[in-house]
Order: structure tokens, then C-alpha cells, then sequence
């Protein structure tokens, strides 16, 4: 069908049950629920379409099919896969990416949407109505679709696609998804349903969209719902509200070339393969140069899973106005990489071209789907993480601590266990760092340096305590001066 899901008949019914059925037991006759015709696929199902009148407790859908012996049912929110080879070993029947102990891809499946023959390439880019040339954000947006960060996508989100994910958090096949993933034009006046458009970056083209959904979003009810606020104090809203296209553009895409950027970048598959096997992997995401204060974080992360791989991986797009430049804060990254290297041999580091919202919560999960897709078992989740202020107050717009409840709350449906930590603060040389309750239920005094301060002192070029930041990070930042930030 226009999603590219194989039609079956199965996919239409629907088993209503009052208690959950063990998945090993799923295949057997006379099970305790009731099988339902919907009429339809279930994921074009509304939930209560799916759980009937009155509500059934609990509902399982045939997401993948193969033996009567090997898929069973499962819940709608489940991988196609989570029925797959219930009760044997194996996992994958060998022709989809391979599902290791570094975590499997969301959806099951990695995506790959690179045009693989030369001359499909070039009939596509032949049958063209139009070049658009990209912005920064839109760029890393095709590169997470090409590369399978995004998986299970394969393309912009269409009208559809998109409403379900702003208003439910899931796409129409129920999978979880975080935010919105959309092409935005101010004009889309000569484009029509079926057109192809040629994407180009950076003076190269690479991707083709066929348009199959082209509309006008209402924005303010997307910044509601997915930023919880329709304030232009957001700077995020304010961007999407005041900056950005009054119209989306969707449908899949297909890759000429993987977008370039001025920093070095790797795909889902890249850093799948410089994991080593057997080993779960915690990822860290940031925005920021990593100080000390992040790196005993990092530290005590690596240490609390066992034998585990600690995966640093940095967003480097666009961010918000007076954050540090992405190619600035890659320079600060690979010289700590350098200068850490030996002592703590299970960091692996990798850049990401990411535009980051600032969507508090809704981003966390974000954030989990596209770690999971690198091949991470872990996540960690800080104070805070994805946050930002009012413009005009400086109020926070999410509580310090929403991001963990929320990727608590998801995390066994993603797969992602969420590693969690309070601020790790300076207690002075004999003690070094420890969690905020800690120093707070020993009575320690903790050493503050603000973020305000800092930048204050590297304007100045004043002395910053190595306590608070390694010497080689100060070093790069000051010698880019102003230029270090956005």
C-alpha cells in the first residue's frame, strides 16, 4: 500500500482479551480473547476502534506474518518483529540488518534509502519538476532519513503520518515516535501530488521526494502539543511559528548522495560496526563541550553497566542562539578524545547532524529512537536534558526532571534502558565530584562556576579552573573567540 506494507488480510483483525496471553502460548487454539474483523488494516484503527465497546483491556494485531509456528500476535505498539520465532533462539530470518546485542533498529529494520544503480539515479533526477536547495536543518533531516537514524522512516511525514505523531506520539502503524519529521516551503503553490523535487546541498544533489501529501499545518497546535506551549518566548517556536515554511511537504525520499556537512559525520551503520559484539552500549547525547562536571557523569555511567561500551555522540547541527558552534565544539570533542583515549579505552565517539528542538520530554524520546537505531542498549538522560528558557524571563519551560520520567516511562517499549543522574557538582580536590544529593546530605560545600561566568571569562580571557573544564577544550574555545558561538 502508500506505505509501503504488504497487504494481508490478517492485518485486519483484531484480538480483544481481558488478560495478557504469555507470546509462546499465542499460537494455540481456543485462547481466551475474541477475534474481530475491523474492516480495515488495525493501524488505520483509532484506539478505541481496536479495543471495541466496551474498552477491551488488551489488545494484540498481527504485525508480521510467516508459520503458524513462528508469529503470533502481538501488542500495537510492538515491533512487526516481536512475533517473529517466539519460541526459538534466532531472532531474524537473515535478510533484514542484523539484530545484535548493540540493540536492535526502532521498527526492526534499519533503513537504507540510497538509490543503489546509477541510472535509477539519474532517471529519477530526470524526472524532476523542481530544485529546492536546503537549509543546515533540513540537510540533517535528510541525512537521518537516507542513513536510518530515523528508522522506521522512509521519508517526510505525510499529513497523516504527521497528525498522528503530533497529537499521539505514534505514527498510524503505532510505532512510537517523538516529534514530527517535515519538509517545510513557503510556497508550495506549483507543486502538485505526485511531483518529484530534487533536494540539493552544499552545491550537490542528494536526494529526490516525491510529494505524495502537501498541506498546511496548524502550528500553533503543533507547538501545544509537542512543545507543550504555543509561547513565542520558545525559541523553538518561535522558529517554527515566524521562520520556517507555512507549508509540509511529504513522502518518501530517495538518496543520490549523503548530505556533507563541515564536520565529520557517521551513519547508523558506521558506528554499529565500531562497536564491539557482546557488549551493551550506553549513548550520551549533547550540545554542548563536555566538561568535567559531563565526564564524570560519562565515568560513572561506563562503570554502573557492567562491561559496557560508553558511546559519546554529540548533536553538531543547528541549535539555539548562543549555544557553541557545532565545528567548534567537534574540535573541543576530538581533542578530548585524543587526550582521554588511553585511559578510557571503551569511549567510542560519533557526530550526529542533528537540529535539536529544544522539545524537553517529547525530544528525549527523540533522541532514545535515533540511539537505538546507532546500536545502543542504554541511554542517558540528565537533568534537564533538552530544556531551554523564555527568551524574555529566562523561566524554564519543562520541570528538571520530565525527560527522565518520560524515557522511564517508554523505555521498555523502546528497548532503551534509561540511565539516569542528578548534576554531578565539584566538592573541592580531596573529594572531586559527586551527585548534588550527596554533597548536599554530607554537608558539602560545592564550588560553583555559572554558564553566564564562564562565557564572561573566556570573553575576558580570564583563568577558567581546570577543576571545571579540561584545559584543551579552554584552549580551543578561546582561540575561536566569538566565533565559538551560534
Amino acid at each position: 500500500d502508500k506505505y509501503g506494507v504488504p497487504i494481508n488480510r490478517g492485518h485486519n483483525y483484531a484480538f480483544r482479551c481481558t488478560s495478557p496471553i504469555e507470546a509462546t502460548k499465542r499460537h494455540l487454539p481456543d485462547l481466551p480473547w475474541t477475534k474481530v474483523d475491523l474492516g480495515k488494516p488495525f493501524w488505520k484503527a483509532a484506539d478505541d476502534e481496536l479495543k471495541g465497546s466496551p474498552p477491551a483491556p488488551l489488545v494484540y494485531v498481527f504485525k508480521s506474518f510467516g508459520d503458524t509456528h513462528t508469529t503470533v500476535p502481538v501488542e500495537p505498539h510492538e515491533s512487526e518483529r516481536a512475533g517473529r520465532f517466539v519460541r526459538q533462539a534466532k531472532t531474524e530470518c537473515g535478510i533484514h540488518t542484523r539484530t545484535t546485542s548493540a540493540g536492535g533498529p526502532h521498527g526492526g529494520g534499519l533503513k537504507n534509502l540510497m538509490v543503489q544503480d546509477a541510472s535509477a539515479a539519474q532517471a529519477l533526477v530526470e524526472a524532476t519538476t523542481r530544485t529546492i536547495v536546503l537549509n543546515e536543518r533540513q540537510a540533517c533531516d535528510v541525512f537521518c532519513l537516507l542513513n536510518g537514524a530515523f528508522s522506521p522512516l522512509s521519508g517526510f511525514m505525510t499529513e497523516e503520518a504527521y497528525n498522528s505523531v503530533v497529537t499521539t506520539m505514534r505514527l498510524p502503524e503505532k510505532q512510537l515516535f517523538g516529534l514530527p519529521v517535515t519538509f517545510d516551503l513557503e510556497d508550495a503553490s506549483d507543486i502538485k501530488t505526485g511531483d518529484k523535487l530534487l533536494l540539493r546541498w552544499a552545491g550537490e544533489d542528494v536526494a529526490v521526494l516525491e510529494a505524495s501529501s502537501i498541506w498546511k499545518p496548524n502550528k500553533v497546535v503543533e507547538a501545544k502539543e509537542v512543545y507543550g506551549t504555543s509561547s513565542l518566548e520558545h525559541p523553538s517556536v518561535y522558529s517554527m511559528l515566524a521562520e520556517q515554511g507555512s507549508h509540509y511537504v511529504g513522502g518518501k525520499i530517495h538518496g543520490l548522495s549523503s548530505p556533507k556537512f563541515k564536520y565529520p559525520v557517521q551513519t547508523p551503520v558506521e558506528v554499529r560496526d565500531m562497536l564491539p559484539e557482546g557488549k551493551p552500549v550506553v549513548a550520551f547525547q549533547n550540545r554542548n563541550p563536555i566538561h568535567r562536571a559531563h565526564f564524570e557523569l560519562l565515568k560513572c555511567a561506563q562503570r554502573d553497566v557492567e562491561d559496557s561500551v560508553l558511546l559519546v555522540h554529540p548533536t553538531c547541527g543547528p541549535t539555539q542562539p548562543g549555544d557553541i558552534d557545532g565545528v567548534v565544539r567537534i574540535k573541543t570533542y576530538e581533542a578530548l578524545k585524543e587526550e582521554t583515549a588511553q585511559e578510557y579505552p571503551m569511549f567510542r565517539w560519533a557526530y550526529l547532524p542533528y537540529s535539536m528542538k529544544m522539545a524537553g520530554p517529547r525530544e528525549a524520546i527523540q533522541h532514545m529512537i535515533i540511539r537505538k537505531n546507532f546500536g545502543a542498549t542504554h541511554f542517558i538522560i540528565g537533568r534537564d536534558m533538552a530544556g531551554t528558557k523564555s527568551t524574555i524571563t529566562g523561566d524554564d519551560f519543562y520541570g528538571p526532571y520530565d525527560a527522565q520520567e518520560i524515557g522511564k516511562k517508554y523505555s521498555a517499549e523502546l528497548g532503551v534502558t534509561v540511565t539516569h543522574y542528578e548534576n554531578m557538582v565539584y566538592v573541592g580536590p580531596e573529594i572531586g565530584y559527586v551527585e548534588e544529593s550527596v554533597a548536599k546530605k554530607q554537608g558539602q560545600k560545592v564550588v560553583k562556576l555559572s554558564g553566564t561566568e564562564f562565557r564572561r571569562r573566556l570573553r575576558s580571557g580570564e583563568e577558567i579552573p581546570e577543576w571545571f573544564a579540561f584545559k584543551s577544550v579552554v584552549d580551543i574555545l578561546s582561540e575561536a573567540g566569538d566565533d565559538a558561538f551560534c
